[in-house]
Protein backbone atom coordinates (compact mmCIF):
# COMPACT_ATOMS: atom_id res chain seq x y z
CA UNK A 1 0.00 0.00 0.00
CA UNK A 2 1.09 3.55 -0.82
CA UNK A 3 0.11 6.46 1.46
CA UNK A 4 0.72 10.16 1.92
CA UNK A 5 2.03 11.25 5.33
CA UNK A 6 0.47 14.45 6.63
CA UNK A 7 1.35 16.34 9.77
CA UNK A 8 -0.93 18.84 11.49
CA UNK A 9 1.23 21.24 13.50
CA UNK A 10 -0.62 24.40 14.46
CA UNK A 11 -1.38 26.62 17.47
CA UNK A 12 -5.07 25.75 17.08
CA UNK A 13 -6.87 22.90 15.32
CA UNK A 14 -10.51 21.90 15.16
CA UNK A 15 -11.68 18.60 13.71
CA UNK A 16 -15.41 19.15 13.63
CA UNK A 17 -18.16 17.11 15.18
CA UNK A 18 -21.91 17.03 15.41
CA UNK A 19 -22.89 20.53 16.59
CA UNK A 20 -24.98 20.62 19.77
CA UNK A 21 -26.90 23.87 20.37
CA UNK A 22 -24.33 26.71 20.48
CA UNK A 23 -21.37 24.35 20.83
CA UNK A 24 -19.18 23.85 17.75
CA UNK A 25 -17.42 20.81 19.13
CA UNK A 26 -14.24 19.16 17.90
CA UNK A 27 -13.70 15.44 17.55
CA UNK A 28 -10.64 13.81 19.11
CA UNK A 29 -9.22 12.95 15.67
CA UNK A 30 -9.73 14.45 12.19
CA UNK A 31 -12.39 12.65 10.15
CA UNK A 32 -12.97 11.79 6.53
CA UNK A 33 -14.92 14.99 5.82
CA UNK A 34 -12.09 17.17 7.13
CA UNK A 35 -9.56 15.51 4.82
CA UNK A 36 -11.98 15.59 1.88
CA UNK A 37 -12.45 19.34 2.38
CA UNK A 38 -8.73 19.95 2.90
CA UNK A 39 -7.81 18.07 -0.28
CA UNK A 40 -10.60 19.70 -2.29
CA UNK A 41 -9.30 23.10 -1.20
CA UNK A 42 -5.75 22.16 -2.20
CA UNK A 43 -7.05 21.02 -5.61
CA UNK A 44 -8.89 24.30 -6.11
CA UNK A 45 -12.37 22.76 -6.17
CA UNK A 46 -15.45 24.82 -5.32
CA UNK A 47 -18.40 24.19 -2.97
CA UNK A 48 -20.52 23.45 -6.01
CA UNK A 49 -18.28 20.47 -6.79
CA UNK A 50 -20.13 18.44 -4.16
CA UNK A 51 -20.26 15.27 -6.30
CA UNK A 52 -16.48 15.24 -6.72
CA UNK A 53 -15.85 16.04 -3.05
CA UNK A 54 -18.28 13.33 -1.95
CA UNK A 55 -16.65 10.75 -4.20
CA UNK A 56 -13.20 11.68 -2.87
CA UNK A 57 -14.52 11.28 0.69
CA UNK A 58 -15.77 7.77 -0.19
CA UNK A 59 -12.31 6.77 -1.45
CA UNK A 60 -10.28 7.96 1.54
CA UNK A 61 -8.49 5.55 3.89
CA UNK A 62 -7.24 7.20 7.06
CA UNK A 63 -5.23 6.49 10.20
CA UNK A 64 -3.94 9.17 12.58
CA UNK A 65 -2.15 9.60 15.89
CA UNK A 66 -1.29 12.36 18.34
CA UNK A 67 2.49 12.74 18.47
CA UNK A 68 1.96 15.55 20.99
CA UNK A 69 -1.62 15.59 22.33
CA UNK A 70 -3.34 18.95 22.11
CA UNK A 71 -4.96 20.76 25.01
CA UNK A 72 -8.74 21.18 24.79
CA UNK A 73 -9.84 24.82 24.91
CA UNK A 74 -13.12 26.66 24.30
CA UNK A 75 -13.39 30.05 22.60
CA UNK A 76 -16.45 32.07 23.64
CA UNK A 77 -18.10 34.27 21.00
CA UNK A 78 -21.06 36.65 21.01
CA UNK A 79 -22.68 38.51 18.14
CA UNK A 80 -25.36 41.19 18.45
CA UNK A 81 -27.67 40.72 15.48
CA UNK A 82 -29.70 43.73 16.57
CA UNK A 83 -27.04 46.27 15.56
CA UNK A 84 -28.18 48.71 12.84
CA UNK A 85 -25.60 47.38 10.40
CA UNK A 86 -27.10 43.90 10.82
CA UNK A 87 -30.62 45.13 10.03
CA UNK A 88 -29.83 47.25 7.00
CA UNK A 89 -29.28 46.29 3.38
CA UNK A 90 -25.85 45.80 1.94
CA UNK A 91 -23.81 43.64 4.29
CA UNK A 92 -24.44 40.25 2.64
CA UNK A 93 -23.27 39.17 -0.81
CA UNK A 94 -26.92 39.28 -1.92
CA UNK A 95 -27.41 42.87 -0.75
CA UNK A 96 -30.15 41.90 1.69
CA UNK A 97 -29.86 41.13 5.42
CA UNK A 98 -30.40 37.51 6.37
CA UNK A 99 -31.98 36.56 9.69
CA UNK A 100 -33.45 33.55 11.42
CA UNK A 101 -37.20 33.17 11.38
CA UNK A 102 -39.31 33.74 14.45
CA UNK A 103 -39.49 36.16 17.34
CA UNK A 104 -36.69 38.16 18.86
CA UNK A 105 -34.11 35.45 18.21
CA UNK A 106 -33.33 36.83 14.79
CA UNK A 107 -32.20 40.14 16.31
CA UNK A 108 -30.91 39.03 19.71
CA UNK A 109 -27.40 38.46 21.04
CA UNK A 110 -26.22 35.00 20.07
CA UNK A 111 -23.59 33.03 21.95
CA UNK A 112 -21.21 30.49 20.44
CA UNK A 113 -18.70 28.14 22.04
CA UNK A 114 -16.03 26.96 19.62
CA UNK A 115 -13.89 24.04 20.70
CA UNK A 116 -10.25 23.63 19.68
CA UNK A 117 -7.11 21.59 20.29
CA UNK A 118 -4.20 23.88 21.21
CA UNK A 119 -0.47 23.30 20.71
CA UNK A 120 -0.73 19.71 19.51
CA UNK A 121 0.99 17.80 16.70
CA UNK A 122 -0.88 15.07 14.83
CA UNK A 123 0.42 12.72 12.13
CA UNK A 124 -1.86 10.99 9.61
CA UNK A 125 -1.43 8.35 6.91
CA UNK A 126 -3.82 8.77 3.98
CA UNK A 127 -4.45 6.32 1.15
CA UNK A 128 -7.10 5.80 -1.52
CA UNK A 129 -9.53 3.12 -2.60
CA UNK A 130 -9.55 2.74 -6.41
CA UNK A 131 -6.05 4.15 -6.74
CA UNK A 132 -6.29 4.54 -10.53
CA UNK A 133 -9.30 6.86 -10.29
CA UNK A 134 -8.74 10.60 -10.43
CA UNK A 135 -7.62 12.40 -8.37
CA UNK A 136 -4.77 9.94 -7.91
CA UNK A 137 -2.39 9.91 -4.97
CA UNK A 138 0.18 11.62 -7.22
CA UNK A 139 -2.31 14.42 -7.95
CA UNK A 140 -3.13 14.84 -4.26
CA UNK A 141 0.56 14.93 -3.41
CA UNK A 142 1.18 17.64 -6.02
CA UNK A 143 -1.81 19.66 -4.77
CA UNK A 144 -0.61 19.55 -1.15
CA UNK A 145 2.86 20.68 -2.24
CA UNK A 146 1.46 23.62 -4.22
CA UNK A 147 -2.13 24.15 -3.04
CA UNK A 148 -4.50 26.24 -5.14
CA UNK A 149 -5.55 28.16 -2.01
CA UNK A 150 -4.23 28.57 1.55
CA UNK A 151 -4.92 25.49 3.66
CA UNK A 152 -6.38 25.42 7.16
CA UNK A 153 -7.06 22.69 9.70
CA UNK A 154 -10.78 22.57 10.35
CA UNK A 155 -11.50 26.31 10.53
CA UNK A 156 -10.05 29.23 8.60
CA UNK A 157 -8.47 30.57 11.79
CA UNK A 158 -6.52 27.30 12.23
CA UNK A 159 -3.49 27.91 10.04
CA UNK A 160 -0.68 25.33 9.97
CA UNK A 161 2.72 26.45 11.22
CA UNK A 162 4.55 24.09 8.82
CA UNK A 163 3.82 22.36 5.49
CA UNK A 164 1.12 19.71 5.94
CA UNK A 165 2.61 17.15 3.55
CA UNK A 166 5.77 15.60 5.01
CA UNK A 167 6.25 12.59 2.73
CA UNK A 168 5.02 9.41 1.13
CA UNK A 169 5.52 5.88 2.35
CA UNK A 170 4.67 2.28 1.48
CA UNK A 171 3.80 -0.59 3.79
CA UNK A 172 1.69 -3.69 4.27
CA UNK A 173 -1.30 -1.64 5.47
CA UNK A 174 -2.19 1.83 6.69
CA UNK A 175 -1.57 1.06 10.36
CA UNK A 176 1.90 -0.35 9.64
CA UNK A 177 2.73 2.74 7.59
CA UNK A 178 1.66 5.07 10.40
CA UNK A 179 3.71 3.12 12.95
CA UNK A 180 6.80 3.40 10.74
CA UNK A 181 6.69 7.22 10.61
CA UNK A 182 9.08 8.77 13.16
CA UNK A 183 7.41 10.70 15.94
CA UNK A 184 7.44 14.48 15.59
CA UNK A 185 10.39 16.32 17.19
CA UNK A 186 12.51 13.19 17.60
CA UNK A 187 15.35 12.95 18.45
CA UNK A 188 15.16 16.49 19.88
CA UNK A 189 12.34 15.38 22.16
CA UNK A 190 12.69 11.63 22.77
CA UNK A 191 9.54 9.91 23.96
CA UNK A 192 8.78 6.20 24.18
CA UNK A 193 5.20 6.45 25.40
CA UNK A 194 2.48 5.06 23.09
CA UNK A 195 0.54 7.69 21.19
CA UNK A 196 -3.28 8.05 21.16
CA UNK A 197 -4.42 6.89 17.71
CA UNK A 198 -7.42 6.10 15.52
CA UNK A 199 -7.40 3.65 12.62
CA UNK A 200 -9.88 1.62 10.50
CA UNK A 201 -11.55 -1.08 12.59
CA UNK A 202 -10.54 -3.88 10.21
CA UNK A 203 -6.80 -3.27 10.73
CA UNK A 204 -4.68 -4.67 13.54
CA UNK A 205 -6.04 -6.60 16.48
CA UNK A 206 -8.12 -4.04 18.32
CA UNK A 207 -9.96 -5.08 21.47
CA UNK A 208 -13.73 -4.85 21.47
CA UNK A 209 -13.63 -1.95 23.93
CA UNK A 210 -11.54 0.04 21.43
CA UNK A 211 -14.15 -0.19 18.65
CA UNK A 212 -16.87 2.41 18.19
CA UNK A 213 -18.72 4.28 15.42
CA UNK A 214 -17.78 7.79 14.29
CA UNK A 215 -19.95 10.21 12.35
CA UNK A 216 -17.27 11.90 10.28
CA UNK A 217 -18.82 11.89 6.81
CA UNK A 218 -20.56 14.82 5.17
CA UNK A 219 -23.36 15.27 2.67
CA UNK A 220 -21.55 17.93 0.65
CA UNK A 221 -24.61 18.92 -1.37
CA UNK A 222 -26.86 19.62 1.62
CA UNK A 223 -24.04 20.55 4.03
CA UNK A 224 -24.81 18.29 6.96
CA UNK A 225 -23.31 15.28 8.67
CA UNK A 226 -24.27 11.98 7.03
CA UNK A 227 -23.02 8.43 7.47
CA UNK A 228 -20.97 6.58 10.05
CA UNK A 229 -18.15 4.04 10.07
CA UNK A 230 -16.46 1.79 12.59
CA UNK A 231 -13.01 2.72 13.88
CA UNK A 232 -10.58 1.59 16.55
CA UNK A 233 -8.96 3.94 19.05
CA UNK A 234 -6.13 3.12 21.38
CA UNK A 235 -2.42 3.51 22.13
CA UNK A 236 -0.04 3.14 19.18
CA UNK A 237 3.70 2.63 19.47
CA UNK A 238 5.90 3.76 16.61
CA UNK A 239 8.13 1.07 15.11
CA UNK A 240 10.99 1.44 15.84
CA UNK A 241 10.39 3.58 18.92
CA UNK A 242 11.92 7.03 19.24
CA UNK A 243 15.17 6.90 21.21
Amino acid sequence: MDALILRFDAPLMSFGGVMVDQHNVTDRFPGLSLFAGLLANALGWQHRDFDRIGRLQERLLLASRWDIPGEAIIDYHTVDLGQPKMREKGWTTRGEPEHRDGGDAKFGTHQRYRHYWANGVLTAALALHHADETPTLDELQAALRRPARPLFIGRKTCLPSAPILIGRQTGSDLLAILQAVPRALCPQRPDTKPMPARWPADLGQAQEAQLHPVYDQRDWKNQWHAGSRQVAEGPLQEMPPCT
